[in-house]
């Protein structure tokens, strides 16, 4: 969960950042001391939940939390202040909480398990896949091995198709572009499979792959990906994407040049 504190009073965001802390310990919390922080913040980054003091120089957070929702419509807000006549202004702005200082790690808790969006929580992640540049796998950010490349071949396309399920004709049609169907080849295709499901349950995941009679597909939650990240717009994956896009493919270009397009 990513979640940030605006206070323009050290004690209070210090005050604050210690209730969130021991409320969510696993969270991921940046903390600000001006309006124009947040903003440009928000502007780079997810937030899933924003406390915001209201009464601050510059831009006041009822300010602050109409430029989020700006930003992103489903961060939630939860004011925090000293006083009490701010509560129907707050929920004009369809805040999730709002806590009297001085913020209490019980009020803080209290408050995330009543957002108006709830945030979904994932186990770890261990799987990265690189899409941008040549496509690579990781597990625990070490190498995953194939036994035959057009394993991995498979595997990146079930990635670009992001838990769609596909035909096993259309996968291998994509895979072997340039020969015709045969039976010889959907052997060649029932072994590449065999090979994935060992190579997944070799490192404990094999549950990332969904089977169906004739279909094949991942489950994307399972993994952490640049390129799932690139189209929900988070700023690091934007800022890695060079202009390459599974280079190793012939198949891929497609997909490079729309990436490019909206960048």
């Amino acid at each position: 969960m990513n979640i940030i504190a605006a206070d323009d009073e050290h004690l209070a965001l210090k005050s604050i950042e210690n209730a969130i802390m021991a409320a969510i310990p696993n969270c991921s919390l940046s903390c600000f001391d001006t309006p124009s922080k947040v903003v440009t913040f928000a502007e780079t980054n997810r937030v899933d939940v924003a406390f915001l003091d209201i009464e601050m120089g510059g831009m006041n957070g009822l300010q602050m939390a109409e430029h989020l929702k700006g930003i992103n419509k489903k961060t939630n807000i939860i004011f925090t202040t000293g006083y009490s006549q701010y509560a129907v202004d707050a929920f004009a702005v369809h805040a999730s909480g709002y806590i009297l200082k001085p913020v209490s790690t019980e009020a803080v808790t209290e408050a995330l398990e009543h957002l108006h969006h709830p945030v979904k929580q994932f186990p770890e992640k261990r799987i990265r896949v690189q899409t941008f540049g040549n496509f690579e796998v990781f597990m625990d950010d070490k190498p995953l091995h194939f036994s035959r490349s057009k394993t991995k071949e498979l595997l990146a396309y079930l990635v670009l198709r992001r838990g769609a399920l596909c035909n096993n004709n259309e996968v291998v049609a994509i895979i072997w572009e340039d020969r015709p169907d045969s039976p010889a080849l959907q052997n060649q295709y029932r072994h590449l499979v065999l090979d994935l499901v060992n190579s997944l349950k070799s490192v404990g995941a094999e549950g990332m792959l969904v089977k169906q009679r004739g279909y094949l597909g991942i489950v994307p939650d399972m993994l952490s990906c640049d390129l799932y990240d690139f189209c929900d717009a988070n700023a690091d994956p934007v800022n890695s994407y060079l202009g390459e896009f599974m280079a190793q493919y012939g198949w891929a270009e497609f997909t490079n040049a729309y990436l490019e397009k909206i960048r």
